[in-house]
């Protein structure tokens, strides 16, 4: 499968991505085990079911919404320029079924923001389908979003915020050489940073082997 490494490998693409004012409206990552697909209408009923469950509410530092309210959510995170939302899907069970609703397991995020002329996100991933937690699947997908961030958004630093209960999360961004730059006892959370050199981008290319980004066709979008 054709890979797009940077701007000048696709423009077509590229323009294609922008003109329609929405960072990834239409993209679809492809990766190893996983792959990453605009959140649409029709995963909000899936997402919803998962955000009832108390663990994924402390994970994710969030409350849970009526179904409408997760439906309204779902078109102001499309309508925003400033975040980019990703649906995981595992890679292997799409190919069987050919059905992104059965092969959600989680999510991604970032969520843009400028600083001294430089761009910066902040990332967040989730697992929502324990039987793949521990399977390397958000490992894989916040790397494609971080090489996907930086070749086609300009991001030139990261961040993530994480609950300092997690210890799983806060091992994970370790091994992708983020540092800890401060921890909050009101929030009950800790913020690594992984600046984005040329060291950085290197090790991010070769943890990405299979990496492409693709047209995503579906209509079911707004």
């Amino acid at each position: 499968m054709k890979q797009v490494r940077n701007w000048e490998a696709n423009t077509d693409f590229v323009g294609l991505v922008y003109s329609i004012m929405k960072i990834n409206g239409k993209t679809q990552l492809m990766g190893d085990k996983v792959i990453l697909v605009p959140y649409k209408k029709s995963h909000v009923k899936k997402y919803h079911e998962w955000m009832q469950s108390p663990r994924l509410q402390e994970l994710t530092a969030s409350e849970p919404l009526s179904e409408e309210e997760e439906y309204e959510m779902q078109k102001s995170w499309y309508e925003d320029d400033n975040k980019c939302t990703f649906i995981i899907l595992d890679k292997k069970c799409f190919e069987e079924t050919r059905s992104e609703e059965q092969s959600m397991i989680g999510d991604t995020n970032l969520y843009l923001s400028n600083d001294e002329e430089k761009t910066i996100a902040e990332g967040e991933i989730m697992i929502a389908e324990t039987a793949f937690v521990g399977k390397k699947r958000g490992w894989e997908a916040m790397l494609l979003m971080f090489r996907y961030g930086v070749e086609f958004l300009g991001i030139a630093k990261y961040q993530v915020k994480i609950g300092l209960s997690n210890t799983p999360s806060i091992c994970m961004f370790k091994k992708m050489n983020f540092n800890t730059v401060s921890e909050s006892k009101v929030f009950n959370e800790i913020t690594m940073e992984s600046e984005v050199n040329e060291t950085w981008k290197t090790w991010l290319t070769e943890s990405t082997k299979q990496f492409s980004v693709l047209p995503h066709t579906n209509e079911d979008l707004e």
